[in-house]
Parts: structure tokens; C-alpha cells; sequence
């Protein structure tokens, strides 16, 4: 059975609360023993294209699961098994 790689974007400036939420999230997809690739976006022209009101946020897959805020690596591993499922 081939893995999945699950896609996970990070958009923001590039700030301390970006920062957090990367560490996190890839806390979160190391507990879970996901495949994951992490981009992080900080083109603006891209970031809107994604419909984001605040930042930092997070996409998964292509849909955008969090924004404005930095979940706890548990909470993001509750959003993640949602949107890899």
C-alpha cells in the first residue's frame, strides 16, 4: 500500500505565532506517524488566494483547517485526523 503524503501549508509573514504553528503542526503529524510535507507561504498575492482573513493559518490537503489562532499540538492532531480521514 503506497503512503500518503499529507500537504500542510503554513501562511503568514513569517511571525513568532507562524512559527509556533508549524512547530506544531509538525509535532502533531510526527505523534501521528503522518507523511507530511510542510510549506510555508508567505506571499501575500498566494495567501489570499486562500480565502484567509488573519493569519498565521494553516491548510491541510488543500482546505484551510485553521486561522488566526495557534492550536496545541493535540487539538491539531484532532484537525488533522479530520482532514486526512
Amino acid at each position: 500500500m503506497a503512503t500518503v503524503t499529507v500537504q500542510l501549508k503554513i501562511l503568514g509573514p513569517g511571525c513568532t505565532n507562524c512559527k509556533r504553528l508549524a512547530a506544531n503542526a509538525e509535532a502533531a503529524a510526527r505523534e501521528m506517524e503522518l507523511a507530511y510535507e510542510l510549506e510555508k507561504v508567505t506571499d501575500i498575492g498566494r495567501m489570499i488566494g486562500y480565502g484567509i482573513r488573519r493569519t498565521p493559518a494553516l491548510v491541510i490537503n488543500g482546505k484551510v483547517a485553521v486561522e488566526g489562532r495557534v492550536p496545541s499540538p493535540e487539538e491539531l492532531m484532532s484537525i488533522l485526523a479530520q482532514h486526512t480521514a
